[in-house]
């Protein structure tokens, strides 16, 4: 593993990048965040998965270290790395002739629609796990790329650029407002990548606060492969009121969460399940109709609770 060392240092240094305005930046960014998010632990093997976390990395560590006025847009250097050696695009199902046309992927939402993860070498990825030879691939990049603002770099345990989970406590409409004003002032990709990242910190925190249980079938399953079978669900869909909020949302298991955002089942307001009148099942241990009236199982504190409001309109819009 250490004597391939000096193929990377040569691949990370010696990157193909448009030369215009000083040499894009982008790669070598994207790098450095990939590095950041091996040392905290979200990435432990060859495949790079398109993370809130990366994005958010990304967009801080361009703010430390570009200081031309090159447009820090995540999708590219992400679908361009494909031009190095030691990296391969992994599309999802359906998605391999759509990858090839370079122009669509410069949407942050057509990325991640296309690519499911990329492949590194696995013998890099083998470096990465080790901090000695991270430190040495980082300051490889930070000297050829970044000589004058490479003191603004550092190695503390900062949280990279992700928003505090404390922004899903605001109130609804304060929280709605702040994302019309970012949609108001920011270009597309940018307010893209910015949803991404809160609605990341959404996926994360609702599982979170439900002790990582589905909130009608009590499902619960602790694995140490870091697999969850419990989903972030909205109440409303964001895409209707640009809320991520913790009160609008509730953690269910995928089926659940499949039944209730079609409008199969939904909850009153005392917090019990309550079935559609339009649909028929047949018998069986799998039943929606076994969890008529039993009472959600709700977060521990009650400013977690989900808001009765958007209970409302989600029985509203399914003419519960």
């Amino acid at each position: 593993m250490e004597e391939k060392l000096p193929y990377y240092i040569h691949c990370f240094t010696h990157l193909k990048r448009d030369a215009k305005n000083g040499g894009a930046p982008h790669k070598p960014i994207l790098l450095l965040s990939i590095i950041r998010l091996f040392e905290k632990g979200f990435f432990n093997n060859n495949q790079i998965f398109i993370l809130p976390e990366l994005v958010a990395s990304f967009k801080s560590n361009w703010s430390k270290l570009v200081e031309t006025n090159h447009h820090p847009i995540f999708a590219m250097p992400f679908y361009h790395m494909n031009s190095e050696p030691f990296w391969n695009l992994i599309p999802n199902a359906g998605c391999e002739k759509w990858i090839e046309s370079k122009s669509s992927m410069r949407s942050l939402n057509n990325l991640t629609t296309a690519i499911n993860f990329a492949f590194i070498d696995t013998e890099l990825s083998l470096l990465l796990l080790k901090p000695e030879y991270r430190d040495i691939l980082k300051i490889s990049i930070l000297e050829i790329y970044f000589p004058s603002t490479k003191v603004n770099f550092n190695n503390n345990n900062e949280n990279d650029g992700l928003p505090s989970p404390s922004i899903l406590n605001e109130p609804s409409e304060e929280y709605r407002r702040k994302i019309i004003e970012l949609k108001n002032h920011l270009d597309e990709n940018t307010f893209q990548e910015e949803v991404f990242i809160r609605g990341g910190l959404f996926k994360r925190e609702i599982p979170k606060i439900y002790d990582n249980t589905c909130a009608i079938s009590g499902l619960r399953i602790d694995s140490t492969a870091n697999i969850s079978m419990i989903d972030a669900c909205h109440i409303v869909p964001f895409s209707d009121g640009y809320n991520d909020t913790l009160t609008n949302g509730i953690a269910l298991c995928p089926n659940l969460h499949r039944a209730f955002d079609r409008g199969l089942i939904s909850i009153n307001d005392n917090y019990e399940v309550i079935l559609n009148s339009n649909f028929i099942e047949n018998s069986s241990a799998y039943n929606l109709s076994q969890f008529i009236n039993k009472q959600i199982t709700l977060p521990k504190q009650i400013e977690f609770h989900p808001e009765l409001e958007n209970l409302k309109q989600h029985r509203l819009r399914f003419n519960f």
